[in-house]
This record gives C-alpha cells, sequence and structure tokens, in this order.
C-alpha cells in the first residue's frame, strides 16, 4: 500500500510539471529531457510509469485537464434553476482567477485544440471529449433555463452554447496579452448585456 501511494504522488509530481511546461512551451517544443530535468528525475524513472511522451499527456489531459474543466466551468453551472445567473458567475470566477494567476498563458483546453488540430487524432479525441461535456452541460443548463421560464423559448440553446464557448476561448487568449484585468471587465459587461437579450422579459438577472 505504501509503494503504490508513492508512485501515485510521485506520477501526479510528474503530471503537473508536465502540464506546465506543455502549457508555457507547447506539447511540440517540450521533450521527455525538459521535464526529467525540471524534476531532477532519470529517463528510467519516466519510463518506468509512462510508456511514452505521449502517453504521459494523454494521462495530464485525463486526470489533470478533465478535472480542471470539469470543476470550474461545469460543476458550477450544474443543478441550478437560473443558467443566466449561474454562467455568468462561473464566467466571472474563472476569468477573475485567470487575472490573478501569473502562470496563466491562455486557457489550457484552447490552447491545446489550436496545437494538436490535424497533427495527433488520438490526443485530440481526448481533447474533443472534454469540450463534448462542457457543451453537453452547457446546452441542458440553458434548456432547464427555458423549462424554468428564464429563457425566451425562442433560444436555441445549442447557438448559444456555441457561442458561449466560442467567446470565452476568445477572452481568454486576449487576456494572455495586455490588460487582462481590463478585457475581462468589458467581456463580462457585454456577456451581462447579451444575456438580458436572450432571458425571459419577466425575468431579472
Amino acid at each position: 500500500m505504501e509503494k503504490s501511494l508513492k508512485r501515485m504522488a510521485t506520477m501526479q509530481r510528474m503530471q503537473a510539471k508536465g502540464l506546465e511546461l506543455f502549457y508555457s512551451k507547447g506539447y511540440y517544443n517540450t521533450s521527455v529531457d525538459d521535464v526529467l530535468k525540471e524534476l531532477s528525475m532519470s529517463k528510467g524513472a519516466f519510463y518506468y510509469h509512462f510508456d511514452s511522451k505521449e502517453d504521459f499527456f494523454i494521462q495530464i489531459v485525463q486526470n489533470l485537464l478533465a478535472r480542471k474543466v470539469y470543476s470550474t466551468l461545469i460543476e458550477p453551472i450544474e443543478g441550478h434553476e437560473n443558467p443566466i445567473w449561474n454562467i455568468t458567475k462561473c464566467f466571472e470566477d474563472v476569468l477573475e482567477s485567470a487575472v490573478n494567476n501569473e502562470m496563466d498563458f491562455g486557457c489550457l483546453l484552447s490552447n491545446f485544440l489550436s496545437e494538436f488540430n490535424g497533427r495527433n487524432e488520438t490526443i485530440m479525441k481526448h481533447l474533443n471529449d472534454i469540450l463534448s461535456i462542457w457543451e453537453v452541460n452547457l446546452v441542458y443548463a440553458l434548456q432547464k433555463g427555458k423549462s424554468n421560464d428564464h429563457l425566451d423559448r425562442h433560444v436555441d440553446c445549442e447557438a448559444v452554447a456555441t457561442y458561449l464557448m466560442s467567446a470565452y476561448f476568445g477572452v481568454r487568449t486576449l487576456m494572455a496579452g495586455a490588460s487582462p484585468s481590463a478585457r475581462k471587465y468589458r467581456f463580462m459587461g457585454q456577456l451581462k448585456q447579451y444575456f438580458r437579450l436572450i432571458e425571459a422579459k419577466n425575468v431579472t438577472v
């Protein structure tokens, strides 16, 4: 048991460092040696835990990236009647976190989707699975909002979900440049304006 726990802790430490490097430098610009140098580990130790660099990255996606997306973008909007209030608060919180995170280079999922598109079908499948789960949960929350008379009955929930995901990826990319706080403030103002257009007219957010 102790040996198993130690191995799990080692793998978690390796994955956390790997994610940091892949995020900041890109997957194709980061070698196994780069990871090992940061961790002061031998190549033998790496291949004891992982079959390859690709296997290492896929486990990072499954264990760290999927969990991060769920905790920041999916869980906050689950189980609530009014999707407008909850999506607004969810975006406000996650964008504020990005403003205050010096290690934030944009959006993890968006960055990796761009990097692997057309270059690695296996990894793209894992990334698209996360994207699909987020999209399904957004659509479900919006549909529930229509049923509860928080959204106008003519709203196309699939289209709104696509817009929200695209807008989120876009502002996170812009926030990686100058004035992240100001960009976040302007984005949230327009998001609230957009929601006012699609909410049921007898509802106040």
